[in-house]
């Protein structure tokens, strides 16, 4: 048994989910002009390399804080089923039946939340999440903080590591599939790293390091698309 780790957002999705929900979130006036622009401007920051995304995350959890959980989880389930659904890559459900077939585990690692987690797992048939999730208290408030270590960057390789420790299966055995230079830290650690349609940075490494860079294709596409196998 092996373990696939496959990250969200422009990776198995053609989308970046997150950017979807600020503007979504913002046309339903659940936040507000300011609050979306300045979550925008976090994404472009981080972007240019001017700011960790974790930092990022934490500020947005904490905004939360007080706010009940329920109406946030039932907003997601619509989100998801109006917006994310039809974004599956082609080649990223193929990937996935491959992998499957070999009767290795596929596990979902990404720094979404768990409630977007939950259905996409639930629609792929995944068999773990490995994600963001938040505190709740008793009486079903927000309390502004994560639960666990932040799933992003060096947390991902945390989770990753303790994953694979906890089934019995070395790194070398797993695979990570990822469009993100901000993964580099799991790319490292196991034993088949791949970049779909990676971003400037992780092509340029990904080459560097004679990794495969594939295209998954889009949903109004078909076919998984090798773009770039540097020889070994």
């Amino acid at each position: 048994m092996a373990i696939a780790f496959f990250d969200l957002d422009k990776t198995l999705l053609a989308v970046n989910s997150g950017s979807l929900w600020i503007r979504r979130e913002l046309a339903l006036g659940h936040i507000t002009r300011m609050q979306a622009m300045r979550a925008s401007l976090w994404l472009a920051r981080y972007h240019l390399g001017r700011v960790a995304m974790q930092d990022a995350l934490l500020q947005a959890m904490s905004h939360l804080q007080g706010r009940d959980e329920q109406p946030i989880r039932e907003r997601t389930i619509r989100f998801y089923e109006e917006l994310v659904r039809s974004q599956y890559r082609p080649g990223a459900l193929r990937a996935l039946e491959e992998h499957r077939s070999a009767g290795d585990r596929l596990v979902l690692l990404t720094s979404s939340s768990g409630y977007m987690s939950e259905l996409v797992a639930r629609d792929l048939g995944l068999d773990a999440i490995l994600c963001n999730r938040l505190e709740v208290d008793a009486a079903g408030l927000y309390t502004g903080r994560p639960l666990g270590e932040v799933c992003f960057g060096e947390g991902k390789r945390s989770y990753a590591q303790a994953y694979a420790s906890g089934a019995g299966v070395p790194l070398s055995a797993c695979a990570f599939y990822t469009d993100s230079y901000s993964d580099l830290p799991v790319m490292e650690v196991v034993g088949r790293p791949v970049a779909v349609h990676p971003d400037r940075r992780l092509r340029r490494e990904a080459l560097r390091r004679g990794w495969p860079v594939v295209d998954w294709g889009t949903p109004a596409t078909a076919g998984v698309v090798a773009l770039d196998f540097p020889s070994q």
